[in-house]
């Protein structure tokens, strides 16, 4: 039979292991290229450290990511479920437009060149806005269903 301090470390030990994977996934990636060998390499054409800085970003992302998934949990299994792929499906395009911000970073390298700005935005832009449309359809959706079952029973 399992003792209380048992059961206390058989909930806790993946947890803390998923916090240790989620701060190194986080930190890493400042640590080992926010120098000179990556983001102000000054050998690195912008659009290198344009991606460089995506990964870092998507390493933030991800880890602060598994943080929150590890330590909070909904209590509403519709809105975890709505939620997560959500998140998880915009990561790539948050941490895109998240590059431009590092230095240096430039979203072409010549002989490229566009007279817009941050053109992956026209990408960016798009992608975050058919998941929020997606997640807010769905939540109607879900709500909808949740206010019509209780029509047409006895009171």
């Amino acid at each position: 039979m399992a003792t209380p301090a048992s059961k206390d470390m058989t909930f806790y030990t993946p947890r803390l292991l998923l916090t240790l994977v989620s701060l190194v996934t986080a930190i890493a990636p400042y640590i080992a290229d926010f120098n000179t060998t990556h983001v102000y390499n000054p050998l690195w054409p912008g659009h290198a450290r344009f991606h460089n800085g995506q990964t870092m970003s998507m390493g933030a992302y991800l880890g602060l990511l598994t943080l929150y998934k590890t330590w909070v949990s909904s209590s509403n299994a519709v809105d975890d479920h709505l939620a997560t792929p959500c998140v998880v499906g915009a990561a790539y395009y948050v941490t895109q437009a998240s590059a431009y911000y590092y230095p240096g970073a430039t979203a072409w390298d010549p002989p490229q060149s566009f007279g817009v700005g941050p053109v992956h935005l026209f990408v960016v832009v798009p992608m975050l806005s058919l998941v929020g449309v997606a997640f807010g359809m769905e939540r109607w959706r879900v709500g909808r269903q949740g206010r019509g079952r209780g029509k047409g029973k006895a009171a």
